[in-house]
């Protein structure tokens, strides 16, 4: 089976040689998966996209920057049965994705995430973000009954059919939450594990304040949305993976609200 490890980059050259070299390959070929390793490169101007090339990995070009739309347009044009996700700043465990993936083909999952609040090494996060990571977190669990601990991490492993049934919008950060929320509600089988989560390389490009308050806003307006009945929700607690997840059926999706959501384009490899 195909696993697609799809990597959003904006000015990250000095961080991707790394990146790309965590992506345990070999690995995960030994336990019967290639691996496609695809980077988003989001309008950078030092080169990212070069390099990657250079290294071997499929590179897409998203000129239109946003945290979500240079996923939409990797998850556009991945091939993999299964797709997992990271930044290109060395903060999120690549090597743990062979464990992530038998664990997602073997306890019926759909949708994987993690759960960085829980493994913070010193220095992985300003006080400003943990706060406001806490906070969004709890707005999310209050509004939507999602039971995920963190709303706002970028690592998830998932089925393309999880990408293939949601229509998401958030062209920014709030992406993020955005397709947790939605794949819960939809009625996907999801698991939240914890992670151990790393300070990142070079200059951080979070704005703490515009992006909380567009999270925050996305949230609200997402609440708007129909919600799918509870009896066709799924969750389950991969602590140590010690816990076999409920099958659950997938629900119509519902209809479609948005914020935060810039122009979209497709993206192109080269």
């Amino acid at each position: 089976m195909l696993v697609s490890v799809v990597v959003p980059a904006l000015n990250e050259r000095e961080n991707i040689p790394q990146t790309i070299d965590a992506i345990p390959v070999e690995k995960l070929r030994s336990e019967g998966h290639d691996t496609e390793i695809v980077i988003v490169d989001n309008g950078s101007t030092d080169g990212t996209g070069n390099l990657a090339r250079k290294l071997g990995a499929k590179v897409i070009v998203q000129p239109v920057r946003g945290y979500g739309n240079a996923y939409m347009a990797g998850f556009a044009n991945c091939s993999g049965e299964i797709i997992a996700t990271g930044d290109a700043d060395r903060t999120y465990p690549f090597e743990i994705l062979p464990e992530v993936v038998s664990t997602l083909e073997n306890e019926n999952i759909d949708f994987l995430t993690t759960n960085r609040l829980a493994g913070l090494r010193p220095g992985a996060m300003s006080r400003s973000h943990l706060w406001g990571n806490k906070g969004l977190s709890m707005v999310a669990r209050h509004l939507f009954g999602v039971p995920f601990r963190d709303s706002q991490s970028g690592m998830w492993v998932f089925r393309r059919k999880v990408w293939s049934s949601l229509r998401l919008r958030s062209g920014g950060m709030a992406f993020s939450q955005e397709i947790k929320v939605e794949a819960f509600r939809y009625g996907f089988n999801c698991v939240e594990m914890p992670i151990t989560y790393s300070p990142r390389g070079g200059e951080s490009k979070n704005r703490t304040i515009t992006d909380g308050l567009c999270n925050l806003t996305q949230l609200l307006i997402e609440r708007m949305r129909p919600s799918v009945s509870a009896e066709r929700r799924g969750y389950a607690d991969a602590a140590a993976f010690l816990d076999t997840p409920e099958a659950f059926q997938a629900a119509d999706p519902p209809s479609i609200c948005s914020v935060c959501s810039n122009q979209t384009v497709p993206g192109f490899t080269y």
